[in-house]
This record gives C-alpha cells, structure tokens and sequence, in this order.
C-alpha cells in the first residue's frame, strides 16, 4: 500500500523548487495534494504536470483571509485535510541583493521577510489545527533552513524568520499533545539545495560553475542537495512510520551541522 494513500495533504509555494518536489512526492505515495502559491499560471502548470490527484488554489500566505478560504475549500471538496506542508518563504533577494546585515538592513526588508516566512507558518499552524481537530490527528511540517540553527550576519532578517519557524514548531507539537490530539509538527532545515531561489546568487554568467563549487566548498558532501531529498523527509513525516515524531528538526545539509571534514587518513596511518 502506498505510504500515504487516501491522505489530502496542503503544500504552500509549490509552484516551483522544494515544493512542488514535496507535491510529486506526495502525489507518487497516493496523497490527494492540493498546490498553492502566488504564481498562478506556474502553480496552476505545476498542478496539472502531477496529475489528477493534484488541484491548485491561489494562497498568499501572508493573507489570513487567504487561509481561511483555501482550508475551507478543501474540506468542502475532499472533507479532509490531513497533512500540511508550510514551504513558502523568501529570502528577500528576489530582485536582487541587498544589504541585509543587523547594522544596516531595513524595516521594510526586516517585515516583508517575516510576514512570508513567519507569519505565514504561523497562520498555517493554527488553521491546519483547526481544520485537523475534528479527526484529531494530522502532519504539520514546517520548512525551515539551516540558516534557523546558526548566525547568517549577511541575512540576518531570513535567519530569524527561519530560527522563529524552528521554534513555533515545536510550540505547536507541544500544544497539540496538551490538547490530546495526534497532530503531529516537525521542521526540516534544508541547506544548500538547488532552486530557483538560489539563481540571483549564482547568476548566469561564465563563472557560474566555479560560483556554485565554492557555494558548497564548506559542505561535507561537497555538492548541492536536490529538492527531491528534501521531499523524501517530508514523505516520512506525512506518513505513519512517523507517528511517534513531534517537534524534531531535520537537517539535509550535506553534513554541514556535523562539523568540518578532515582529509582522509592514508592506509598505513
């Protein structure tokens, strides 16, 4: 039987990149999948290259009226929502660098930054509860980052809004077992995984190659991650094997939180 059979699961900003790698990974184990973003022509493209058990809906995930409507939605056409994947977030790169750094990085960047990366999980939590209480039960998985565990000094707005997404996670895993209900919410923190996000670092130019090799040079594994390993994590929260799993984090980082890589010993040492 397929891992998540006759599940209907929620996957924020799934026009592109993690999430719609997370929307075919669902869709592939048997799960109803329902694709939201705020790029409509990419997600309604993206719902129909993963087949009929895939639908789009427009959801800016910062609009709480949004929530209400896409949640209310799925229950009245599929009676049920059992998992929930909050993937959307910026970097706030998106048209271009800025300067982002504690001393100098603005308001506006500061706020635009949380209300997608943030506010967005936050009011993906409390309507995904809502919305999985009747059945008491359920999967919340929150995307967050490797830049949630540790300083970004040129990014400092993105590394606290995924640091609050870390620990909102576990606020709401502890809030669901006090309510008696088998909500389960976990947190993946993907590092350097390659999507479009990363395009307006790497650019296009000639030196793109030897940028992306000195992007991962700290990396254990010396490469970039997939989205596909990303989705292969959150198929194993989705599902049941994972039942007894609250409020953890998981790292696909290459390795990057283990520590730095020694060269190898030769035979004779």
């Amino acid at each position: 039987m397929l891992r998540l059979q006759d599940r209907t699961a929620l996957v924020t900003g799934a026009a592109r990149g993690i999430g719609l790698a997370i929307a075919r990974a669902f869709v592939a184990e048997g799960a109803d999948v329902v694709l939201s973003d705020i790029r409509d022509d990419d997600g309604r493209d993206a719902a129909a290259a993963c087949g009929s058990r895939a639908e789009y809906v427009h959801l800016d995930v910062r609009d709480e009226h949004d929530w209400i409507q896409a949640i209310a939605g799925i229950i009245e056409r599929r009676g049920r929502l059992d998992v929930l994947v909050n993937n959307a977030g910026i970097t706030g790169f998106e048209d271009g660098l800025v300067v982002a750094n504690p001393e100098e990085l603005t308001l506006e960047h500061w706020r635009a930054v949380m209300a997608t990366n943030l506010e967005g999980v936050m009011l993906g939590c409390k309507h995904a509860i809502r919305a999985m209480r009747p059945k008491g039960a359920g999967s919340i998985i929150n995307i967050s980052s490797r830049s949630g565990l540790v300083g970004i000094p040129g990014a400092a707005a993105y590394a606290a809004s995924k640091a609050g997404v870390r620990n909102h996670t576990k606020s709401v895993a502890l809030w669901c077992a006090q309510e008696g209900l088998a909500i389960r919410c976990n947190s993946v923190h993907p590092a350097a995984i390659l999507t479009p996000m990363w395009e307006p670092l790497l650019g296009k130019g000639p030196d793109r190659e030897a940028r992306m090799r000195s992007m991962v040079a700290d990396t254990p594994l010396r490469r970039f991650g997939t989205p596909e390993e990303v989705a292969a994590i959150c198929v194993h929260l989705a599902a049941d094997e994972s039942s007894y799993t609250t409020g953890c984090e998981f790292n696909v980082d290459g390795g990057m939180l283990a520590g730095s890589v020694a060269a190898p010993m030769s035979p004779s040492r």
